[in-house]
């Protein structure tokens, strides 16, 4: 009875896990419409008159380098090099939480397509296992440049406006498409509180991370970082059929 049941509840799970490979699939090649994170901002806002979502799509080849640069540099810097999870940056956190004082994450820039394209905020154990399992299929099945362009696609910059067109617009009255290198920066920065700090008019300390951010752009070496992250990289060992075998 007991092998039953387990069989049946392995066979259920086999088959949700492969129905959440689609969406992944599908948005490899197509648009996102929208995320869970706009729906969840929406539901918020319902009891407090509701909330307009500014969301409008713009293509990787339209967004310029200082744009695509400027959230590298501030958010994700080993981006080009990872497979979705810097694991530098993950030890760097754990001793720093371990000392005290302020948390740091340490999400890639693939991690946070996961979650605010297909999951809910939040800090449980569940939804971060949910999360490391769409942020490796994301990484196996989307090229890097893909999934930068979902990413300024889907962040948050203020109040309802998601994606880097939007925010834009918003924030400086241009498309993204025509951004200057200050302007790229000041979206970049404002990203960890993007509900709190305004990119058009950012406090004192938010201008000295727009320096930062400028600065490290120059490091990593602007148009060459993104001509070897857009040729792509081959697969770390550990995802490959011949590593396994010879451990089996």
């Amino acid at each position: 009875m007991i092998k039953r049941i387990l069989a049946k509840a392995a066979k259920w799970l086999l088959i949700v896990m492969a129905l959440s490979l689609v969406p992944v699939i599908i948005l490899r090649w197509v648009p996102t419409p929208g995320s869970m994170l706009m729906i969840e901002r929406w539901a918020e806002a319902r009891g407090n008159g509701g909330l307009d979502i500014r969301h409008d799509w713009i293509a990787y080849d339209r967004i310029p380098d200082n744009m695509k640069m400027a959230v590298i540099a501030a958010e994700d810097q080993r981006f080009a090099e990872h497979f979705g999870f810097d694991l530098k940056a993950i030890r760097a956190a754990i001793e720093h939480n371990r000392q005290g004082g302020s948390v740091r994450g340490a999400s890639t820039l693939t991690q946070q397509v996961a979650k605010n394209q297909f999951l809910w905020s939040g800090r449980s154990w569940l939804r971060k296992g949910v999360e490391a399992w769409f942020t490796l299929w994301i990484e196996i099945l989307w090229p890097k440049q893909r999934i930068l362009e979902l990413y300024l696609n889907l962040a948050e910059w203020d109040e309802g406006v998601f994606g880097v067109e939007a925010a834009a617009r918003h924030h400086f009255g241009v498309s993204a498409s025509v951004l200057s290198n200050r302007q790229a920066a000041q979206l970049a920065a404002v990203l960890p509180s993007p509900l709190r700090w305004s990119a058009s008019r950012p406090p004192a300390h938010v201008q000295q991370r727009v320096n930062w951010i400028q600065r490290q752009s120059r490091q990593l070496g602007g148009r060459h970082y993104l001509d070897q992250m857009e040729s792509g990289r081959e697969l770390p060992d550990w995802m490959s059929v011949a590593y396994w075998r010879d451990r089996i």
